[in-house]
C-alpha cells in the first residue's frame, strides 16, 4: 500500500513496520481528525482462510477488552477486498527496545509490570489468553504507560517444528508434534502443546520481569530445542548474580513463582501477581495488619483494612505472602462480597468463588462467579433458586440443589443438566472419578447417596442414620484427598439426642469412624489439617490422610461464627492455598407479619419484627399462628397472634423444633409438626393451652401439615414426597397422591371438592388441582411456575407465589368440572429468606379474598461480609 491511498475513511500517511501476520500504517482518521494505526492483512495472507480466521480472532480479542494497558481497537473494515484494523496510534517502543541497555532499575520494572499484571487480569477476566506475552508485544508509551500488543498470535510465520530454525523467537504453528508461541516465553505444558490457561501467561510474564531485571532471558540455549529444553529442566540464575543492582529478595520470590514448572504452583491470577508486586512496592502493604494467633487456643482478634478494594486486593496475593513468608502470622479481614451472600465454595484453581445469593433487584437466589481481586461478580445463567454449591475437581462445573432437583452446569455457560431428584439438599462432593455424593433432603432419617456425574441412573443409597445413637439425618459430605474416604456429618435436630459428629465413611464400604464432636460441616484442608464448629468458633486440628484421624490438640481459628441451627450448617470454605472463608455472627434474619391489600398497598402489620415462619391465618381471620425461632437457643416453638392487636401466645414448649401449624376449622385446635422424636411426626393442640399435645400421625418419613377441611374431618399433610388424607378424629391414613417427583402445599377448595397443590414434576414448581376425595382429575393452574396455593374464600379464585415473589390470582369455574382461567400477577412481596424444608407457607389469604397477610423480610442496610483469614494454619504449624 502507497501513502497518500484510501482505505475506507482513513487517509495512509506513512509505513510504520511489517511483521508475518500483517503491515501497520500509520493513518489519519478524517472524521474525528486524530491520528491512527492501522494493520492490514496482506493479499496474499487474506486469501488464506487460516491467516483471516486469526486475523478475525486477534481483533475481536481485542475489541472485546476495555483497558489502559491493552491496545484499543477502533474500527474494523475490509476495503478493495483487504481486511484491515483500526487502532490507537502509540508513540514509544517497545520493552525489547527498552532493554537494549541492559537492565532496567527493579522500582521502573516494578512499574512496568504491574501494568502488564493489570492488562492481563483483565484479558483474563474475560477468558482471553495471550499465549505469546514477550518484550516485543509490550509497548511502553513516552510517559510510561505500558499497552499489551498482539492478541490471539496475531504475527503469521510457517509452520516450523522446534528443532526446525536456529531463532528462538520463531512463532510455531499449531500441529502434530508441533507448539504454538514463542520458544523462551512458553510455559512448559505450551512447550509440550498441551492445552494451556492464564497460568501460561504468569510463566511468561515472569520470563519478561526476569528479562528486565537480568537484562538476559530467562532460558536461552544454542538452538530452540536447547532453549525448550531449558524451559522444561532447568531454573534460570538467580537474580542477585546476574546484576550489579541489588534486586530485593522478595522480587526474586515473585519471579521465580511465576515460572514454576508445574502450573498448580505458579501464582493462581494476574491479579495474585499484581498484589505481591505492590506489597513489596510499598503501595499496599502498608494498610494491612497482621496479627499473630498468639499463644495455642488464644482468641484471634479481628483485623480491619482501611477499604475494601484494598482487601479484595490483599485477598489475591495470598499465594505470594504465604509463600514468601512460610512463618507469617494469620491475618483477619472482614470483606463485604459484591452480592448478598448465603453460602459460598471456592474453585479448585483457588481464586474463583461461587456464591449463591442475590442483588436487590433480583426475587431469587443464584450462582454469581467472583474472582477474588475482583470489584463484580458474574451472575451464573440458568441457577435460580440454587443453594449448596460445590465443584467438580477440575473447576468446569458447578453441582447445586434447585427446583427438588440436584443439577450440575458448565461454569463457561449453557444449561443446567438435572442429575436426579433431591427435595431439599443438604450438601454435596465430587471427586476425580466422576463420583458426587450427597444429601438429597433435609427431611430427619435421611441418609447420603452416590450417583455418577453423568446421571441417567438413580441414585444409590450408601449411609443412614442410626436410630440407636439418636442421629436424625447424614448431611454435608466432603471427599478426603484420596477420592475414595469422605467426611460427613451425623446431625441431631430432636430433643434428647446428642449425635450431633463428624464421621467419615468409605466407598463400597460400610466403614464408617468417628471423627470428632461438632453441630455442623467441617472442611478438609491441605495439607493435612480439618477445620470444624464448635461453641460459635472455628477449630483447626492435624488431619493424618494416611491414618485418617485427628492428632494434636484443636486450635482456635475464627470465634463469633454464624451457625444455622435449623440446618446444622456455617458458611464455610476454604482454599488449596490458604484461603478460609467464614459468615460472622449477624442479627437474626428478621421478618414482620405485613397486611397488603390485592393491590400491593401495605395496610398493617401483626407483631413486631422477629424470627417468624409458616405464617396460617384461622378461619375467620381474627387469629394467625406462626412458627417462631428463639434466638438464644435456637428453638422453634408454636405461637398465636391476635391480629387486631399484639397479643401473642405461646403454644409449645417441648425442646424439638414444632412448626408449620394449621388451624381447625372451628379455631379450637392447631396440628403442627414437631421433631422431639427425631422425625417430624403430626401433633394436635388446644389453642388455649388447656392441653397437652397429642401425637396423631407417625410414619415412615416427616410428615408436613398444610390444611384442616372445613368439615373438620380431614387434614392434608406432605408425608414423604406424596400428599396423604388424615381422617380425624379416627386419625386413619391414606395417601391422595402420590408424587411424580415430590409434592408440597396441599389445601382444600372452600366446598371440599378440590385440592390444590404444588409439584416439581416438570422440573419446577409449578400448581396443580385434583378432585377430592378421589385425586381422578388434574388440571395445571401455573404456567411459569408457582409455590404455596391458597384458595379465595368463596372459592372462585387460587391464589399462589411465583418464582419472582410475586402473588399470582387465577380465576376459577369449579362445579361438578373444574376449569380456571390465565394467571394475573396482583403485587410484588420480599417473604422471609427460607432456610430449612419446614419453612413452607410465606403467606396466608383472609376468608374475603382481599387481604393478603405476608411473611415480610426485614431489609437490612447493608449485608454481613464474610470473614477470611490468611495463613489461617498459622498457629497450628507451631
Amino acid at each position: 500500500m502507497l501513502n497518500g491511498e484510501h482505505l475506507g475513511p482513513y487517509d495512509v500517511l506513512a509505513k510504520l513496520g511489517a511483521g508475518g501476520m500483517g503491515e501497520v500504517y500509520r493513518a489519519r482518521d478524517n472524521r474525528l481528525n486524530r491520528e491512527v494505526a492501522i494493520k492490514i492483512l496482506p493479499e496474499a495472507l487474506a486469501a488464506d482462510p487460516l491467516a483471516l480466521a486469526r486475523f478475525e480472532r486477534e481483533t475481536q480479542a481485542v475489541a472485546a477488552l476495555s483497558h489502559p494497558n491493552i491496545l484499543s481497537i477502533h474500527d474494523v473494515g475490509v476495503e478493495r477486498g483487504v481486511p484491515y484494523a483500526v487502532m490507537e496510534l502509540l508513540e514509544g517502543q517497545t520493552l525489547r527496545d527498552q532493554m537494549s541497555g541492559g537492565p532496567i532499575a527493579p522500582r521502573k520494572a516494578i512499574e512496568y509490570a504491574l501494568q502488564i499484571a493489570a492488562g492481563l487480569g483483565a484479558a483474563h477476566a474475560r477468558a482471553i489468553t495471550h499465549r505469546d506475552l514477550k518484550p516485543e508485544n509490550v509497548f511502553v508509551t513516552r510517559d510510561g504507560h505500558v499497552k499489551i500488543l498482539d492478541f490471539g498470535l496475531a504475527k503469521q510465520c510457517s509452520a516450523v517444528p522446534v528443532e526446525g530454525t536456529a531463532v528462538d523467537t520463531r512463532h510455531l504453528e499449531t500441529g502434530p508434534g508441533m507448539v504454538l508461541g514463542t520458544v523462551g516465553y512458553m510455559a512448559p505444558e505450551q512447550v509440550r502443546g498441551h492445552e494451556v490457561d492464564p497460568r501460561a501467561d504468569i510463566f511468561a510474564f515472569g520470563a519478561v520481569l526476569y528479562e528486565l531485571l537480568a537484562g538476559r532471558r530467562a532460558f536461552q540455549g544454542a538452538t530452540p530445542a536447547d532453549t525448550a529444553s531449558a524451559v522444561l529442566s532447568q531454573d534460570p540464575p538467580e537474580l542477585a548474580t546476574m546484576t550489579a543492582v541489588q534486586v530485593p529478595p522478595a522480587l526474586d520470590r515473585i519471579v521465580r513463582r511465576c515460572l514454576e514448572k508445574n502450573p498448580d504452583e505458579r501464582f493462581h491470577s494476574a491479579r495474585d501477581v499484581a498484589f505481591a508486586l505492590e506489597a513489596i512496592s510499598g503501595s499496599g502493604i502498608a494498610t494491612i495488619q497482621t496479627l499473630s494467633s498468639g499463644a495455642r487456643g488464644s482468641r484471634p482478634v479481628l483485623a480491619w483494612v482501611a477499604c475494601g478494594v484494598i482487601v479484595l486486593g490483599a485477598l489475591a496475593g495470598l499465594s505470594w505472602w504465604r509463600s514468601a513468608k512460610p512463618n507469617a502470622p494469620a491475618m483477619y479481614f472482614s470483606a463485604p462480597f459484591p452480592i448478598a451472600a448465603r453460602d459460598i465454595a471456592v474453585a479448585p484453581n483457588g481464586h474463583t468463588v461461587a456464591v449463591v445469593g442475590r442483588r436487590e433487584s433480583a426475587r431469587r437466589d443464584a450462582i454469581w462467579l467472583y474472582e477474588l481481586g475482583s470489584q463484580d461478580a458474574t451472575k451464573l445463567a440458568n441457577t435460580e433458586g440454587a443453594t449448596c454449591p460445590f465443584w467438580s475437581p477440575d473447576g468446569r462445573f458447578l453441582a447445586f440443589f434447585a427446583d427438588g432437583q440436584l443439577k450440575k452446569i458448565l461454569v463457561a455457560g449453557g444449561p443446567a443438566q438435572t442429575l436426579c431428584d433431591a427435595d431439599s439438599g443438604r450438601g454435596g462432593t465430587w471427586n476425580k472419578n466422576g463420583v458426587i455424593v450427597f444429601s438429597p433432603s433435609g427431611a430427619l432419617q435421611t441418609g447420603l447417596y452416590r450417583i455418577p456425574d453423568t446421571g441417567g441412573v438413580p441414585p444409590t443409597k450408601i449411609s443412614s442414620p442410626d436410630a440407636s445413637r439418636g442421629e436424625d439425618s447424614h448431611r454435608w459430605p466432603v471427599f478426603l484427598p484420596d477420592g475414595k474416604h469422605y467426611l460427613y456429618l451425623a446431625a441431631t435436630f430432636g430433643g434428647g439426642g446428642d449425635a450431633d459428629s463428624l464421621f467419615m465413611g468409605l466407598l463400597d464400604s460400610d466403614e464408617k469412624r468417628f471423627v470428632v464432636k461438632t453441630p455442623a460441616n467441617a472442611v478438609y484442608a491441605s495439607p493435612g489439617y480439618l477445620i470444624y464448629y464448635r461453641d460459635r468458633t472455628l477449630f483447626g486440628q492435624r488431619f493424618d490422610p494416611t491414618s485418617l484421624a485427628l492428632t494434636g490438640e484443636p486450635v482456635a481459628i475464627l470465634t463469633d461464627v454464624q451457625y444455622l441451627s435449623r440446618i446444622a450448617k456455617v458458611a464455610l470454605a476454604v482454599s488449596e492455598d490458604g484461603r478460609l472463608f467464614a459468615q460472622k455472627s449477624s442479627e437474626a434474619s428478621l421478618s414482620r407479619l405485613t397486611w397488603f391489600d390485592r393491590k400491593g398497598n401495605e395496610t398493617g402489620a401483626v407483631g413486631a419484627p422477629d424470627n417468624y415462619a409458616n405464617v396460617a391465618l384461622a378461619r375467620d381471620g381474627r387469629f394467625v399462628a406462626v412458627d417462631k425461632t428463639d434466638n438464644t437457643n435456637q428453638n422453634d416453638d408454636v405461637w398465636t397472634y391476635d391480629t387486631r392487636g399484639e397479643r401473642a401466645m405461646r403454644l409449645t414448649f417441648d425442646p424439638g423444633n414444632d412448626a408449620e401449624p394449621v388451624w381447625s376449622p372451628d379455631g379450637a385446635r392447631v396440628v403442627f409438626s414437631s421433631n422431639r422424636r427425631h422425625q417430624f411426626d403430626l401433633y394436635v393442640k388446644n389453642t388455649d393451652g388447656s392441653q397437652a399435645e397429642q401425637l396423631i400421625a407417625h410414619g415412615d418419613a416427616d410428615s408436613s401439615p398444610s390444611d384442616w377441611s372445613r368439615d373438620g374431618r380431614f387434614i392434608l399433610y406432605t408425608g414423604g414426597r406424596d400428599l396423604w388424607i388424615l381422617t380425624f378424629p379416627e386419625l386413619k391414613s391414606r395417601r391422595l397422591v402420590k408424587a411424580v417427583s415430590a409434592v408440597k402445599g396441599g389445601q382444600f377448595s372452600p366446598d371440599g371438592k378440590w385440592v390444590a397443590y404444588a409439584s416439581n414434576e416438570t422440573g419446577k414448581w409449578e400448581i396443580y388441582v385434583t378432585d377430592f376425595p378421589d385425586a381422578k382429575g388434574k388440571w395445571q393452574v401455573s404456567v411459569a411456575g408457582g409455590e404455596q396455593p391458597r384458595w379465595a374464600g368463596d372459592g372462585k379464585e387460587v391464589f399462589f407465589l411465583a418464582p419472582d415473589d410475586k402473588i399470582m390470582a387465577a380465576p376459577v369455574k369449579a362445579g361438578t368440572s373444574f376449569d380456571h382461567g390465565t394467571p394475573v400477577a396482583l403485587f410484588q412481596v420480599t417473604p422471609r429468606d427460607t432456610v430449612a424444608t419446614h419453612e413452607q407457607a410465606n403467606y396466608d389469604v383472609d376468608p374475603t379474598g382481599q387481604r393478603f397477610l405476608v411473611n415480610t423480610q426485614v431489609k437490612k442496610s447493608e449485608s454481613q461480609p464474610f470473614s477470611i483469614v490468611l495463613n489461617w494454619d498459622a498457629a497450628l504449624k507451631r
